[in-house]
């Protein structure tokens, strides 16, 4: 089977469907410009609904100590994501200072953006490769837009890694095939809009993983 974090929960539906359907992550958003974004509060409580066996990720976007320390206050953070322009040595820093694994977002278009991953190996837990956002988007992730999968195919990573972009029912089979990933992000592809997410589309994402193998 293939791993999967289901991103952007911001509703009590969505992260039953996320845990029942057999989710291995759950993933909220802490971006405040994202339509999935949730505040620490909220994140709480809906946290509260998540058993200790799935784990919870705090994605951020370039965020400074303080943005941290208060949602780490108030709630139940697993895994750190890290999805901005953090450079290797503010991620070690957050991920020494939190004393909680960090996952590191790769932005990728070409082969080259991969080799930026190599500067964060020893300073991260496991790495994301998403899409990169086209010129001017407001948000790093959640655009609805895959890149070369292929890019991947046959790459031996030392660290765990996640696949991520534009991945939906229609063509997680075929990521999962180009690009050798064991474990896969989604988000907008089990929405209706952005920030809605549909129960539905999630039971059947996991389900499709479930029969995968990479």
């Amino acid at each position: 089977m293939v791993a999967v974090k289901i991103c952007g929960l911001n509703d009590e539906d969505s992260v039953e469907a996320a845990v029942l359907g057999g989710a291995q992550m759950a993933g909220f958003v802490f971006f405040p410009k994202s339509p999935r974004a949730v505040t620490p509060e909220r994140a709480a409580d809906l946290i509260r609904r998540v058993p200790a066996s799935v784990l919870t990720v705090g994605l951020f976007v370039d965020p400074d100590d303080e943005t941290l320390a208060r949602t780490l206050d108030a709630t139940r953070l697993d895994l750190i994501q890290l999805h901005g322009e953090e450079t290797p040595e503010r991620t070690a820093d957050i991920r020494h200072a939190l004393g909680l694994p960090v996952m590191k977002a790769i932005a990728v278009e070409t082969s080259a953006d991969l080799e930026r991953a190599e500067a964060y190996l020893d300073r991260v837990d496991r790495l994301l490769f998403d899409a990169r956002p086209p010129v001017g988007a407001p948000l790093p992730g959640g655009n609805a837009r895959p890149f070369d999968w292929g890019l991947l195919k046959g790459r031996d990573w030392p660290l765990p890694w996640m696949l991520a972009g534009g991945l939906s029912l229609d063509n997680l089979a075929q990521a999962v095939r180009e690009s050798g990933a064991r474990a896969v992000d989604v988000s907008s592809g089990v929405e209706d809009a952005p920030g809605r997410k549909n129960p539905e589309k999630i039971r059947a994402f996991l389900a499709r993983a479930a029969t995968l193998e990479p």
